[in-house]
């Protein structure tokens, strides 16, 4: 689908090209649930926002006047609930990739909820968006000389033990520490030492992750994200950042936007 594109007069009574999406991520780059939900229901209230390319700094315009669903990114979305509503009268959609992960003992996520305070955050997303609202996503998985293999699927187990009936899927991925050097410093200053994955490794714990997810009943789609393994033998396949599929479950009766996507209405 080609991006298209529109003119817009911003507040200061300026004419500017924008971009114009039907469906909008936001974000992977900022956590706007967490930090700036205000200011994303303000902008959208406004009709568009600007937009700077964290890679080259280049500056847009992005519309909100064809928007249909949003895909919102957050490791806490509690302050997203109360305007969610808003999205309802202006018939817009969405579902949120809520990264969940069970760190909190170990330094890895300082300055977030408390483990318990976000599992009720998702259960209470649920309670608006459904579980085919909330994608569930532990990511990254990450090895260190305290949580090897084993420790991080008893953390997954603990994790999906709270969530499987609140969600329809697990998302996650392998931390690739040597691929991001800042990350690794940081690390280190924290005196915390990593350790990379293995072929081997990621195969050890697809398999016995797929084996707990029977097992255990939780009964959820096993998805990785950007990861180039191919574990389909696992029965784990690869995530879609923005899921036509799961878009489709969730808006099919908005024929505008099934014919947007080019997707089969249910």
């Amino acid at each position: 689908m080609n991006q298209k594109k529109t003119r817009i007069l911003t507040r200061y009574g300026v004419e500017a090209e924008a971009f114009a999406p039907a469906v909008l991520s936001a974000s992977r780059a900022t956590d706007i649930p967490a930090f700036y939900s205000e200011w994303f229901f303000n902008r959208l209230e406004e009709g568009y926002c600007k937009w700077c390319n964290p890679f080259n700094g280049a500056e847009s315009y992005v519309s909100f006047e064809r928007v249909r669903f949003i895909v919102f990114w957050s490791k806490n979305p509690a302050p997203l609930i109360p305007y969610l509503h808003r999205l309802k009268e202006k018939g817009i959609h969405c579902y949120v990739q809520y990264t969940l992960n069970d760190y909190e003992g170990d330094g890895l996520e300082p300055g977030m909820p408390t483990t318990e305070q976000r599992v009720e955050t998702f259960r209470r997303l649920t309670e608006v968006l459904g579980a085919h609202g909330v994608v569930w996503r532990f990511d990254p998985m990450i090895l260190t000389k305290k949580i090897g293999i084993c420790e991080l699927l008893r953390k997954v187990s603990f994790m999906a033990e709270k969530l499987h009936d609140y969600t329809d899927t697990l998302v996650f991925s392998f931390a690739d520490i040597a691929g991001y050097r800042k990350v690794g410093r940081n690390l280190a200053a924290h005196g915390i030492s990593h350790e990379e994955w293995t072929e081997t490794g990621m195969r050890q714990f697809a398999s016995r992750l797929s084996q707990l997810n029977k097992e255990c009943g939780w009964n959820l789609k096993l998805r990785t994200c950007a990861e180039r393994i191919d574990l389909s033998d696992y029965g784990i396949g690869h995530s879609r950042c923005v899921d036509d599929e799961r878009i489709a479950h969730i808006a099919n009766a908005d024929i505008i936007l099934m014919r947007e996507l080019e997707l089969q209405i249910h």
